[in-house]
């Protein structure tokens, strides 16, 4: 008979890759780095168990968006208070908050539970070309396509 693997907690081992997002598109660069925190691409993939490596995102204000997604997308937050909604087009998301933009999509394709939150702590997204993160040894990804 054969037994159903399952991967644990502990012994999962971490790499760190880093993600070159210039000139890439934001929607298919967020679900590639989504599934390397979920840790979709190991043959240990465990749904319940956090299996992912760390992903560090550089370049994240080079980032393209197809269409007329610049003018035509918003972004909402809201203070709970009365009248208290904000919104913001994806141009000034792109222009002054492009580590916000690039985080919020790639959180949320991860699962909206303790274990998602726990998947994205292990995402660093930075506007620039440089990251603190030399000490890890983190290896290039190349994304698909």
């Amino acid at each position: 008979m054969m037994r159903t693997f399952m991967a644990k907690g502990t012994e999962v081992e971490r790499k760190w890759y880093v993600v070159d997002a210039e000139g890439k598109t934001l929607g298919r660069l967020a679900s590639e780095v989504a599934a390397l925190l979920r840790g979709k691409h190991k043959p240990i993939f465990t749904p319940h168990v956090d299996c992912g490596d760390n992903v560090i995102v550089i370049n994240a204000g080079k980032i393209v968006l197809t269409g007329n997604k610049l003018d035509g997308k918003q972004y909402y937050n809201h203070s709970l208070h009365i009248g208290g909604l904000r919104t913001r087009s994806a141009r000034e998301m792109v222009e002054k908050y492009p580590v916000e933009m690039l985080e919020r999509a790639i959180k949320g394709m991860l699962p909206k539970n303790t274990l998602g939150r726990q998947m994205g702590m292990k995402l660093h997204v930075y506007a620039g070309d440089t990251h603190p993160h030399q000490a890890q040894k983190p290896e290039n990804y190349d994304l698909r396509g």
